[in-house]
């Protein structure tokens, strides 16, 4: 009903140029969803893997993660021996909080019964992504033959993805004898596998810690295969011994956020996995720094 102490003339005068504001509003008629909304934003739980199921599904939900990575490693949250018995509590926990495991991160460097055992409960789960385990490279051998023995060992774990209906990441760490370091090892061993069962996990904070600048190229090498893109920070620190590099919040380091415009200008819309990888303190002062890390990762993806 028109209010009766204005025209109808008025109201329409009104009503029409309320429209008009409406539709040059990009919030209303923005063409573009949301980029926080296009990918999936969770966590790495290893620095809070001795919370229960419970726990870690109270924690994820109150920060606002989407879900999680969750170490399923010796020494990891949930152990491979177990994996049967605890990984499917972990994922009841969270799916009543309304979230998931997203990527299993795992040791997996070659098909064994063991490892064998914790992929087929992974996919038993509907899991879809796992993180294989880190490989070092031996001083006494060549780096190229190195490659090609890891390369034939990556075979053997496609063919059982294949089977199970997963997806590995191989993730590029820094330091000095990681293979991947180099983001053309990764592509030298995995750029003949198929792509559905072994992709790339690109963790934009090493590769500026090993790039430099040269990390949007290292990018565009990985972009095809991107499984999971993993996000931590760090700063260069000079001391007594020489310099440093020491992992920091998100938004206080060297990593540049216009990483997240090449991301966005990709066909990409897997996860966003933030890692944690400076000092927490309690979980109070943890929960808070989890909490600001995820409004530095949402403000960069939408800028």
């Amino acid at each position: 009903m028109i209010h009766q102490n204005v025209s109808r003339r008025e109201f329409f005068a009104r009503a029409s140029v309320a429209g008009a504001a409406m539709t040059m509003s990009p919030l209303v008629f923005s063409a573009e969803p949301s980029a926080a909304k296009r990918f999936k934003l969770i966590a790495f739980t290893k620095p809070f893997q001795s919370l229960s199921p419970a726990e870690t599904a109270d924690l994820v939900a109150d920060v606002g993660w989407d879900g999680v990575e969750m170490p399923v490693r010796k020494g990891g949250q949930v152990v491979p021996e177990k994996v049967e018995d605890d990984l499917p509590k972990f994922v009841e926990a969270l799916r009543a909080r309304g979230r998931e495991l997203t990527i299993a991160t795992t040791d997996v460097t070659s098909v064994t019964p063991l490892n064998e055992k914790v992929l087929r409960a992974v996919s038993k789960l509907g899991i879809k992504r796992y993180r294989l385990g880190s490989f070092q490279y031996a001083k006494d051998k060549p780096i190229a033959t190195q490659l090609d023995e890891i390369a034939g060992r990556l075979r053997e774990v496609v063919a059982l993805n294949k089977e199970l209906g997963l997806q590995a990441g191989f993730q590029n760490h820094s330091g000095a004898n990681y293979v991947g370091a180099p983001i053309w090892d990764i592509w030298t061993m995995i750029k003949d596998l198929d792509p559905k069962f072994m992709g790339h996990c690109f963790d934009i904070g090493h590769a500026t810690l090993e790039g430099g600048l040269a990390w949007p190229t290292h990018f565009r090498l990985a972009e095809p295969r991107l499984t999971a893109v993993f996000v931590k920070d760090f700063q260069w620190q000079k001391r007594a011994t020489g310099w440093k590099d020491v992992w920091c919040p998100l938004g206080e380091g060297m990593v540049n956020k216009s990483f997240f415009k090449l991301l966005k200008a990709t066909k990409y819309d897997g996860p966003i996995c933030q890692h944690h990888e400076y000092e927490l303190g309690d979980r109070e002062k943890m929960t808070a720094h989890f909490k600001r890390d995820l409004a530095t990762l949402r403000e960069w993806l939408e800028s």
